[in-house]
C-alpha cells in the first residue's frame, strides 16, 4: 500500500489517499482542541496513544460483531482504514451524568443515569455541532430510518462491550462519542476513533478523570492520564 496525497485534516487527525481505491490512511496528531475549537493546545504523545487505543478497541469490537473501518495498524501514528463516507451525525452514549448533560439538565456530575441515554449531534463545526433528534436527521436526510436503527443498535452494543471490558481494568465508561460511515455498498460501519479524546474514562475507585476533561478543565497531568489508559489497555 502506498500513501498518496492528503485529502482531509481535522482537529485530531489527517487522512490520506492510497493507491488502493477502498483504503485510506489516518494519521493521528498531538493537537488538542476543546469547546468546538475555542481552546487549543498540544498533548505530547496523544496521537500515538489515541491511534493504538482506538485500534485495540476497534479490534475488540470487531471480534464481538461490530463492523468497523479498521484495516491495519501501520505505525505508532498511522492506520489503514476502509474508505467510508461519514454519516454527519455524532452519536453520544451516556451512562453517568457529566459535561454538557449535567449543565443542560442540572443533574450533578457523577450521577448514575436510570437508563442509558443516547443523543445525536449534527456534525457541523460552523454551527457548533447542535443537538438533533431522529426527526431532524430524517428531515435533513442525514440518514435513513433503517440506518438510524442500525446505528442505535450498534451504539448500545458498543456500550455493553466496552463497559464490561473497561470495568475489568478499573475504568468506568462515563460517556462517549461515536461516528459511523457508509462503505461503497452502503453498509454502516463504526469509524473515527475511540480514545481518551472521545470518551470519558474515570478510575472506578478514585473517580479520577483519565481523559480529555483534564485538558478542557485545566486539571493538569493530561499526558499522564492518557498514558495510564494505554497502560491499562495494552500493558505499556
Amino acid at each position: 500500500m502506498k500513501k498518496l496525497g492528503q485529502i482531509y485534516e481535522g482537529k485530531a487527525k489527517k487522512v490520506f489517499k492510497t493507491d488502493l481505491d477502498d483504503t485510506y490512511i489516518v494519521e493521528y496528531k498531538d493537537d488538542a482542541t476543546a469547546f468546538n475549537g475555542l481552546k487549543k493546545g498540544t498533548i505530547t504523545g496523544k496521537g500515538v496513544i489515541n491511534n493504538r487505543v482506538t485500534n485495540h478497541l476497534m479490534q475488540l469490537l470487531e471480534k464481538n460483531g461490530i463492523p468497523t473501518h479498521f484495516v491495519k495498524e501501520l505505525s505508532e501514528r498511522e492506520t489503514a482504514v476502509k474508505k467510508v463516507v461519514i454519516v454527519p451525525i455524532e452519536v453520544i452514549v451516556r451512562n453517568i451524568a457529566a459535561g454538557s448533560l449535567s449543565k443542560r439538565l442540572g443533574i450533578p456530575e457523577g450521577t448514575k443515569m436510570k437508563s442509558t441515554v443516547l443523543e445525536y449531534s449534527y456534525k457541523n463545526d460552523e454551527l457548533g455541532d447542535p443537538m438533533i433528534n431522529e426527526y431532524h436527521a430524517l428531515a435533513m436526510e442525514l440518514a435513513t430510518k433503517e440506518e438510524l436503527r442500525v446505528i442505535d443498535q450498534y451504539a448500545f452494543r458498543v456500550n455493553e462491550i466496552l463497559g464490561a471490558y473497561l470495568k475489568d481494568l478499573g475504568i468506568e465508561l462515563i460517556d462517549f462519542k461515536l461516528e459511523f460511515g457508509r462503505l461503497s455498498d452502503g453498509t454502516i460501519v463504526l469509524a473515527d476513533e475511540i480514545s481518551p479524546d472521545t470518551c470519558r474514562f474515570w478510575d472506578v475507585k478514585t473517580r479520577e478523570k483519565l481523559d480529555k476533561d483534564r485538558f478542557r478543565r485545566d486539571m493538569g497531568h493530561v499526558e499522564d492520564a492518557y498514558r495510564e489508559i494505554l497502560r491499562r489497555l495494552l500493558g505499556e
